[in-house]
């Protein structure tokens, strides 16, 4: 599910009018229209990477979401979300690219049942699929590993970059024969991006995502639970044209313009995901039927108030058994014992662990599990079962290493970049993402500037509280490098923040004398010099910013700027009054679209009375 918004802008630029129909092409032209694809490819692949890895953008990002939809305000959901997202941040086995940012997000309040990462790592989680999964970690843990997934590949900067190329290479085949009218090629062009370009991604998001959520300790069973619930919930509830799939088996082989796979697929293929983790020992048959090595354990139930959730059941009963046998080398591990209601049960008492044990209990099945795992166990010398799964992990495990071995490797352009985001972190006091960012500085086998490296890490320190350990970074970074301004304008900062005004004014004079043209030092001084009151050296340092560049005029406040520059100031005066008369026409529509909506609402209810 990843957001695709900015490539259908851009691509309804491209498709909006026809293009002049060319006459025959020859070498030379066909070999300039192939460098023009190229292009449009690499040009917009280099421009949503950038991007993704800017972090005020990933700010706006989840601004204009929040804007748009609103946040969810119930709070259970939320902290449901926050419980999911933290386990997979913190927990998860991954490995953020060099030019990714870590992840952040917002469930907002749309009533469309989705989720989406965009190109900056911002995942936005609708209200509708927190209520549609039924607030189940499990499955929610699946569908946002899925979308970190597509964060972490970088799937929504490759598909815009193709689909931009595919709608030039179709646009150029158009002109060199005019053998399609403009209308069925935009078509064709969206089925192709659509089949072609977003929905191998999905596959792989998918089986990306059941790694990570695994990792992170989630329940197996919760991607294939996950798709069981949602084919319910988009065949019968939604019936969203671009997701709704048919009930009826004759019908789902039918064209569509979706972009995801049939969800019984993709139940399908996360169910032997499971069951290939637990080294192919538990499957699921009939979507209720739990069998381990072709032997039957259990049959499950349906446990819910309003929902048949009988597959959902099944596969957490064997996702902990999956579970289990990943983890564990011998039954021993497993803890078979007797309750105090004599009944057979095992593992630990956990939240992944829960349903398992409930129906162990319903059906009095914990003896015939511990036979049957104790065969399991047995019979894996001969068939090489757990070797199997133990390699399968190994490669795993390797593919990471070598992507933390290549982020480590970074260059110093990229080792730059990751010092930049995480000054830009400490800017908006998000200290948490400051010091995730450059603590993989530190890492970098190429520190590119050491002492600004202490600056950095000093100031995101202070900004999380640490003001011991954030002087001790900054004056390392002072000492290293007497002659760098951002190391003294770091210090500065951090004396800032802990009161220390004169020896912040102190740094500050010394970073003027540094580097004079570097704007942070006046306005750092003006700002404590407003702070304690002392107006005339505020005005002093303002005025000194404005004579820098008068673009820093959008940081001088409002009784200052009349005395630095009267024009800027009714300019200023003129601008505010312009934004109030555009907010106030804007809510005057708003409120008068709203009230014929009320309107219309009103008639149609009083005509449903009338019958």
């Amino acid at each position: 599910m990843t957001a695709m918004a900015l490539s259908g802008v851009l691509m309804t630029g491209v498709m909006q009018a026809p293009m002049p129909q060319a006459e025959a092409v020859d070498a030379w032209a066909a070999a300039a229209q192939a460098l023009g694809v190229l292009g449009a490819y690499k040009s917009s692949l280099s421009s949503i990477l950038a991007m993704g890895n800017n972090v005020s953008a990933q700010l706006q990002s989840q601004q204009q979401d929040i804007k748009q939809n609103g946040i969810d305000p119930n709070q259970n959901d939320v902290q449901v979300v926050d419980f999911v997202m933290n386990q997979l941040v913190n927990k998860g086995a991954y490995v953020l690219k060099v030019n990714s940012l870590p992840f952040c997000w917002t469930v907002n309040n749309s009533p469309d049942f989705n989720a989406a990462c965009y190109p900056t790592n911002y995942v936005s989680i609708n209200r509708a699929l927190v209520r549609g999964l039924n607030l189940d970690p499990d499955e929610l843990a699946a569908v946002l590993a899925h979308e970190m997934t597509h964060g972490l590949e970088q799937h929504s900067a490759h598909n815009y970059a193709k689909a931009v190329a595919q709608y030039y290479g179709m646009s150029f085949l158009n002109m060199d024969t005019g053998v399609m009218d403009w209308n069925k090629l935009n078509a064709l062009a969206n089925y192709s991006i659509a089949k072609n370009v977003t929905l191998p991604t999905e596959y792989d998001a998918d089986e990306g995502g059941f790694y990570l959520m695994t990792s992170a300790g989630f329940n197996p069973g919760g991607g294939a639970a996950a798709m069981a619930r949602m084919s319910y919930y988009l065949t019968y509830q939604t019936q969203n044209v671009l997701e709704y799939q048919d009930s009826d088996p004759k019908k789902k082989d039918q064209e569509n313009y979706n972009d995801h796979p049939d969800t019984d697929l993709r139940e399908q293929k996360l169910a032997k995901m499971m069951s290939d983790y637990g080294c192919g020992h538990v499957t699921v048959k009939d979507r209720r039927d739990v069998y381990i090595d072709g032997q039957k354990l259990l049959s499950v139930d349906w446990t819910g108030d309003d929902y048949d959730n009988t597959t959902e059941n099944a596969y957490y009963v064997a996702g902990a058994i999956a579970k289990a046998f990943h983890d564990y080398d011998s039954v021993a591990a497993w803890n078979f014992r007797t309750n105090r209601d004599g009944a057979v049960t095992c593992l630990e008492d956990s939240r992944v662990n829960a349903v398992l044990q409930a129906f162990l209990a319903s059906e009095q099945a914990g003896a015939r599990l511990q036979e049957l795992v104790t065969n399991a166990y047995a019979g894996e010398a001969s068939s090489g079962a757990r070797s199997k799964m133990k390699a399968a992990e190994q490669k795993r495990q390797k593919q990471l290493q070598q992507a933390r071995e290549a982020v480590i490797q970074s260059d110093a352009k990229a080792v730059k970049k990751m010092r930049e985001n995480a000054d830009a972190y400490s800017d908006y006091g998000q200290a948490v993402k400051a010091l995730f960012e450059i603590n993989r500085v530190f890492a970098a086998k190429n520190p590119e500037n050491e002492a600004e490296n202490f600056a950095v890490r000093g100031r995101a320190k202070a900004v999380n509280g640490d003001f011991s350990g954030a002087l001790q970074d900054c004056d390392k970074a002072v000492v290293m490098d007497a002659k760098n301004v951002f190391n003294f304008l770091n210090r500065a900062d951090t004396y800032r923040m802990m009161g220390e005004n004169d020896k912040a004014l102190a740094d500050l004079d010394t970073a003027k004398k540094i580097k004079a043209d570097n704007p942070y030092g006046w306005l750092i001084s003006a700002e404590i010099y407003d702070e304690l009151g002392q107006r005339d050296k505020a005005q002093e340092n303002y005025q000194k910013l404005y004579a820098l560049d008068n673009k820093y005029v959008r940081a001088i406040p409002d009784d200052y700027l009349p005395a630095i520059s009267d024009k800027e100031y009714k300019k200023r005066l003129k601008d505010k009054a312009e934004a109030k008369k555009q907010y106030e026409k804007k809510w005057k529509e708003e409120k008068k679209n709203a009230d014929k909506k009320s309107a219309v609402k009103k008639t149609a209810d009083k005509k449903g009375e009338m019958r």
